[in-house]
């Protein structure tokens, strides 16, 4: 069991000020951070899971025009949702978001939950995203831990990578300032990406991703932009062209199939290569 020394209240005091201060040199502006709209939030912190900044800004925006409250999203066409997505990377995160949104509607009568403890209990929203988004939207007095704010923590406090992340959330408990979780947060967003970041720290991330082209990630993404691109398409057309994929195309298609994201045919006279695939209707 790995045994820290919690920051004293002198050492936490000085982080603080250091946050705070570089942050006047290295604040950075989005426009997810000019609202305070559950929604808005809860959004923008879908599209920033493993998705640079600079790349959802455009999405964000087009978003909220398409989709300004939970309702729109809820009761859009999934190919619309995906086709907005498209760039983003990931679509179940996407599937995900709009899943949460029916089930605002549902069961929170269209207002997007304050607490973590409920926000978790929608689709897509995990530890981190549960209390990012009260944290952002409503300053409540919550930390949140993600892959930057893990790094920065480490960093600062000499602690080992190996730390396990119910500990780490402690640490960031402790060394939260109340009343200022919204510019706490965002101020360690950019602490991380201009003075903490991971090539000059040497922090490793708790998990790396892959190469993206040729991955399994990638073929899933292929034909779901194959899909969206035409009304529907045969397995065996798929495989013509992408045949060469070692993942398994059967599998892969299965798998999105499984999830929802895509709809086929079925009939014992016909092989997996006759069935028709089409992106989910409703």
């Amino acid at each position: 069991m790995i045994a820290i020394d919690y920051p004293s209240s002198v050492s936490i005091e000085a982080f603080h000020k250091k946050i705070f201060t570089s942050w006047s040199e290295c604040r950075r502006s989005f426009p997810w951070r000019e609202t305070v709209d559950r929604y808005s939030v809860m959004v923008s912190e879908c599209m920033l899971q493993q998705t640079q900044a600079e790349r959802v800004v455009p999405k964000y925006s087009e978003w909220l025009e398409r989709f300004p409250l939970p309702e729109a999203l809820a009761e859009a066409p999934l190919r619309e949702v995906l086709s907005l997505w498209s760039g983003l990377g990931y679509n179940s995160r996407a599937q995900r978001l709009q899943l949460a949104a029916q089930q605002v509607m549902k069961r929170f009568n269209g207002q997007v939950p304050s607490t973590p403890a409920l926000l978790k209990t929608l689709p897509g929203i995990g530890e981190y995203s549960c209390r990012s988004i009260p944290a952002f939207a409503d300053n409540l007095d919550v930390a949140a831990v993600d892959t930057n704010i893990r790094r920065i923590l480490i960093n600062e406090f000499s602690l080992p990578e190996t730390l396990p992340p119910a500990m780490l959330q402690t640490v960031a408990d402790v060394v939260l300032p109340v009343g200022r979780s919204r510019d706490w947060h965002n101020a360690l967003m950019d602490y991380g990406s201009c003075v903490v970041t991971g090539r000059s720290s040497g922090i490793r991330p708790l998990s790396r991703q892959s190469a993206f082209k040729g991955s399994r990630r990638w073929y899933r993404a292929r034909i779901v932009r194959e899909l969206l691109n035409t009304s529907f398409m045969t397995v065996a057309e798929l495989k013509d062209r992408y045949g060469e994929c070692r993942w398994g195309l059967d599998e892969i298609i299965l798998d999105l199939v499984a999830e929802g994201l895509v709809e086929s045919t079925v009939s014992v006279h016909e092989s997996i290569d006759d069935r028709i695939l089409k992106i989910r209707e409703g």
